[in-house]
């Protein structure tokens, strides 16, 4: 009942938002495309790999996996409907997981369509990809960044958009592109063209793009960019005086304004965007960080297999759960949404659904049929 209903709202907000739309368009729903299915509820997807011959996209709701090329895996990483696997031969090869959600703000809308392999992009490890409904910018590790068509790509096309340019780091966001380069962050066009400074990140590493603006992670915090109208603005975050690891790479769920990082042998750094303000956890060297929400809990997990969440205003721990069958790998990861939380445990061959918000309770143990070394989750 609760699906036809949403299923209901979701058509009304549409109709509401298609008058002035020829009848053939008003039949197309927002976010289309051709040979999809929409559908009342999200498709979760969690795109896997035993990190040497096989990997699968495994359906969430179903459980039924689908085998996808991949050779030997390296990484993954997604955002959101794509997964981009780091391949041993140093490419970079783009899935088209299936399974994909489009925000209109107010409604949003889920799709489901066949899992495909787009192909693999040539370059040099390791890899960063960023992006929004019309880019999807790939930077190689040797600063050369290409731009590819969004459309295309959900036509199941990998294309150049023909711009390319280099950069420390780069966010398409708010119909431009955010360039770090020489420490300093440049708002430009997607074409690729210098344009103005909007502040200064000095040894950039780590991004993300969250409901308050796009995150660029500096030597000393974070720059945070923000647009309005077309006009940007920026404004640095610095770090408290206390002593710990920068963050380097940012872990949040989609949406939120919350987030978290390793705070290298400290434990973890946690990114309040809406507040403007950094804390840090001292919970010792962790493996794996993610948050899931701006009151709910920031979650960790260390190297003896332990899953720890955290309040992320008071910083109180205030649940652990002995979670992996051995001790965590390098490749262990936490994944976030709205209800779930993701770990992959390839001594276990499982991967854990956990209920944050119930104490780290073990929804489920997941069984996707192959060694989960790498994963990430897609569907949101």
């Amino acid at each position: 009942m609760i699906g036809l209903l949403l299923a209901g709202v979701l058509l009304a907000g549409c109709a509401t938002q298609g008058e002035g739309r020829t009848a053939e368009e008003a039949e197309v729903p927002h976010g289309y495309v051709e040979g999809a299915e929409e559908t009342a509820e999200p498709q979760l997807r969690l795109v896997l790999s035993d990190g040497d011959a096989r990997a699968a996209v495994y359906d969430v709701v179903t459980g039924e996996a689908t085998e996808v090329a991949a050779g030997g895996v390296r990484g993954i990483e997604g955002d959101g409907r794509y997964a981009f696997v780091t391949t041993a031969e140093g490419a970079l090869r783009v899935i088209d997981s299936g399974g994909w959600t489009v925000d209109h703000g107010d409604h949003v809308h889920y799709y489901r369509a066949a899992a495909r392999d787009l192909g693999t992009i040539a370059g040099r490890p390791p890899y960063e990809v960023t992006g929004d409904v019309a880019i999807t910018a790939v930077r190689s590790g040797d600063g050369t960044v290409t731009l590819f068509d969004r459309a295309r790509m959900d036509r199941g096309e990998l294309a150049g958009t023909g711009a390319k340019l280099t950069a420390d780091a780069v966010v398409p966001y708010g119909e431009r592109l955010l360039v770090a380069k020489d420490d300093a962050v440049q708002v430009r066009a997607r074409t690729g063209e210098p344009g103005n400074t909007v502040g200064r990140c000095e040894d950039p590493a780590g991004t993300a793009v969250t409901r308050r603006g796009a995150l660029f992670g500096c030597a000393d915090g974070a720059l945070l960019v923000t647009e309005k109208n077309g006009a940007f603005d920026g404004v640095k975050i610095r770090y408290p005086r206390e002593k710990a690891g920068r963050a380097r790479e940012f872990r949040h769920r989609p949406g939120s304004a919350t987030l978290a990082a390793k705070a290298g042998d400290a434990g973890v750094w946690v990114l309040d965007v809406t507040g403007r303000t950094w804390r840090l956890l001292r919970t010792g060297p962790v493996v794996a960080v993610n948050a899931t929400g701006d009151d709910t809990p920031v979650l960790s997990l260390t190297a003896d297999g332990v899953l720890h969440a955290h309040d992320p205003r008071t910083g109180k721990r205030t649940a652990r759960t002995k979670l992996l069958t051995g001790p965590a790998a390098g490749s262990t990861s936490i994944r976030v949404d709205t209800a779930r939380a993701y770990v992959n445990d390839p001594a276990g061959e499982a991967v854990h659904e956990i209920d944050y918000n119930d104490g780290l309770r073990r929804a489920r143990t997941l069984k996707p049929g192959l060694t989960p070394a790498h994963m990430t989750e897609t569907g949101r």
